[in-house]
């Protein structure tokens, strides 16, 4: 999916349509330069403040389900909000962004726009919201569920140890055993190892490969979930 200027119209496809009025309003009050791209692998969405040159700038992966891509875009909003009562004197995550990132998202759970699993794992962490909703396992897990996963893809977590699965690059490792919250994982062609989130999406193998015997180094911390963007996307 090509990067695409969105429409307020075209943006409908892509939110609950209960949520369009809200996120419109937010849109247009604060002249936001909205940009739908493809996929990023490291960020789930991206805000830039206003310069004397241009609006603010929100960006939002395409590919996500509507309501990843809401969450994600309200997200945003908090850090433009955030920017304008603040300024660059607060954290990107620290308290005044949590306060106003818990009343935006209060004003959209009023609208009943969630399911109620989406809708029990928001409340759950509204007076404690991680920096990114990629943060939340729990919320990842659910959210993943109203994907489209046309690819055939499963979480590590899903993969049963010692089973092979497939990156987006091309790259296969071998799955292994889990060391806290990520899973170590054996990459074939080089025996290096790698931590993967237990959420992070991979195309299992049905056939195994042979296993290459890991070499003499620590493990790379590989796989890491997909995260909303604020700096560059870290939603």
């Amino acid at each position: 999916m090509a990067k695409k200027e969105a429409p307020l119209d075209y943006l409908r496809q892509f939110i609950p349509d209960v949520s369009a009025p809200l996120v419109l309003e937010y849109l247009n009050h604060y002249k936001v330069h909205l940009t739908i791209t493809r996929e990023r692998k490291s960020v789930l969405g991206d805000y830039r403040h206003a310069t004397h040159a241009n609006n603010h700038r929100i960006s939002v992966n395409g590919n996500l389900n509507k309501y990843s891509f809401l969450i994600t875009l309200i997200h945003e909003l908090a850090h433009l909000v955030t920017f304008m009562e603040h300024g660059n004197q607060v954290q990107s995550h620290g308290k005044e962004w949590k306060l106003v990132y818990r009343k935006m998202l209060e004003e959209f759970l009023r609208l009943k726009v969630f399911p109620e699993d989406i809708l029990a794992a928001l409340k759950k962490n509204l007076h404690d919201l991680p920096a990114s909703s990629c943060a939340d396992e729990h919320l990842m897990r659910i959210l993943k569920k109203y994907d489209k996963n046309a690819g055939g893809l499963m979480l590590v977590e899903q993969i049963a140890e010692g089973a092979s699965f497939l990156l987006d690059d091309g790259r296969v490792f071998r799955k292994g055993k889990k060391l806290r919250k990520r899973f170590q994982c054996v990459e074939l062609s080089t025996g290096k190892l790698y931590l993967f989130s237990a959420i992070y999406e991979v195309k299992p193998i049905q056939e195994p490969l042979k296993a290459v015997r890991p070499g003499p180094k620590g493990p790379d911390r590989g796989g890491a979930s997909a995260r909303s963007s604020d700096e560059g996307l870290r939603h």
